[in-house]
């Protein structure tokens, strides 16, 4: 089992920067790959950015050169750095973790954290 936490969240104008922080606790040698994902209202919800425990790293089209996802070598905690933001970025964003152990493949994902961004 792991469970996750995100802060961070909160009110930005249009051009300033957020960081996001996904703390993990559990069994946190088991996760295989950490992301973020969004979702707004009235839309699906869509990858951001993930990192491999092998430290590959890939983003969504609409964040690449704005957004840079790290985590310390433990896994623990990993942070979402956002700049330059746009309102089209206002969603709630979650936290998600992947597990494989013995061959079985698990999803986990935090409770998520409102990002708005207006004048």
């Amino acid at each position: 089992q792991v469970q996750l936490v995100e802060s961070g969240g909160g009110l930005v104008q249009p051009g300033g920067s957020l960081r996001l922080s996904c703390a993990a606790s559990g069994i946190i040698s088991s996760i295989n790959a950490m992301a973020w994902y969004r979702q707004a209202p009235g839309k699906e919800r869509e990858l951001v950015a993930g990192i491999h425990s092998s430290g590959r790293i890939n983003y969504g089209d609409s964040v690449k050169g704005r957004f840079t996802i790290s985590r310390d070598n433990a896994k623990n905690p990993m942070y979402l750095q956002m700049n330059s933001l746009k309102p089209e970025d206002t969603a709630v964003y979650y936290c998600n973790a992947e597990t494989y152990t013995l061959g079985v493949r698990r999803n986990y994902w935090g409770q998520g954290t409102q990002v708005t961004v207006s004048s």
